[in-house]
């Protein structure tokens, strides 16, 4: 080969590497998002069976209808595998943006990474993905939500201070795998053994669901008897439990404490009533903070891979005066 020949190959050679490193790059990257008058998205929501989804659903509605974009909305109905379909679905129609709330954090895997082969950027809405299979400004744009592990803390802070000689925990756990269920028993949990005094005797999933959280606790206070404290890792699975309580021939917020997240009305107002002691909020209202994180995006801004969600705290002290302003 001639020296000439060899230049050659050599540049060709360089430039072909050059390439295979700027296509990695490139699908290291979150597709692009271009600056638009409208925009076609869509909403890939995993249920609606309780008022926390539904409020989270108006309140994304009601935003794409103020900015006269198209809005393409599926519910899950609960099923990580027809999620992962409606995704698919969305693909196909075309839409610019995915707003996906992903019930589970490995089963919704394949669905982030078919919309990112398919140049569609993805943003996580209130749960997100195992981080160890997808990252946030790489695979998908970011997570929008509540800090989960701090609202399992601030339950637990709460407790420590006012549990008044209470000290058995019966433990209601939100859907296996999701990562609400996976961080507000983590924080719950590690904050509760720091505190000292006080002993779980007993954590089982509710589902997330009012009835399965009655059925999951009064099996439970059958089987643990001197059960005074359970913590709710939702309202409806606390306002379940304090049928169970109440069909116990028990007093909720006398004879055994009940802790909750959510935030929702009924809840507050319960919390107003005494029958729940404190209920950590998880604001649902992500409409505004989800069009303007991807407003930010189509104006090239950098976007931080958590947008936090900020939430409320209610006990007797505020939620009276809160109740109006719940969800």
């Amino acid at each position: 080969m001639s020296a000439f020949s060899r230049r050659t190959f050599m540049l060709a050679a360089s430039a072909l590497g050059a390439a295979t490193i700027l296509a990695g790059t490139a699908l290291a990257e979150v597709p692009a998002l271009k600056q638009k008058d409208s925009y076609k998205v869509g909403f890939a929501q995993t249920e609606s069976n309780n008022p926390w989804r539904i409020a989270q659903t108006e309140s994304m509605k009601a935003e794409a209808a103020k900015l006269g974009y198209q809005l393409v909305y599926t519910d899950a109905a609960g099923s990580a595998a027809k999620q992962v379909a409606d995704v698919n679905s969305m693909i196909a129609q075309g839409v610019d943006v995915i707003f996906l709330a992903p019930r589970e954090e490995k089963p919704l895997i394949p669905a982030v990474m078919a919309a990112k082969k398919a140049g569609i950027p993805v943003i996580l809405l209130d749960r997100s993905v195992d981080p160890k299979l997808a990252k946030a400004g790489e695979d998908y744009l970011t997570f929008i939500g509540s800090d989960f592990i701090k609202e399992g803390q601030r339950v637990a802070e709460w407790l420590a201070k006012n549990a008044g000689g209470k000290t058995k925990i019966i433990e209601l756990e939100g859907t296996t795998g999701s990562s609400p269920a996976n961080d507000r028993k983590k924080g719950f949990d590690e904050a509760i053994k720091a505190a000292g005094g006080f002993e779980i005797v007993a954590s089982q999933s509710g589902d997330f669901a009012r009835d399965k959280g009655r059925q999951v606790a009064e099996a439970l206070l059958q089987a643990h008897p001197d059960a005074d404290i359970i913590y709710a890792h939702n309202d409806e699975m606390a306002i379940g439990a304090i049928s169970a309580i109440e069909a116990a021939g028990k007093v909720p917020g006398k004879d055994i404490l009940v802790l909750s997240i959510d935030g929702g009305k009924e809840a507050v107002g319960l919390v107003a009533e005494g029958k729940i002691a404190a209920v950590v909020e998880c604001n649902p209202r992500f409409g505004p903070k989800a069009f303007e994180t991807m407003a930010r995006f189509a104006k090239a801004e950098k976007i931080e891979p958590w947008v936090i969600n900020e939430d409320k705290f209610y006990d007797s002290s505020n939620a009276k005066a809160e109740l109006a302003n719940a969800y």
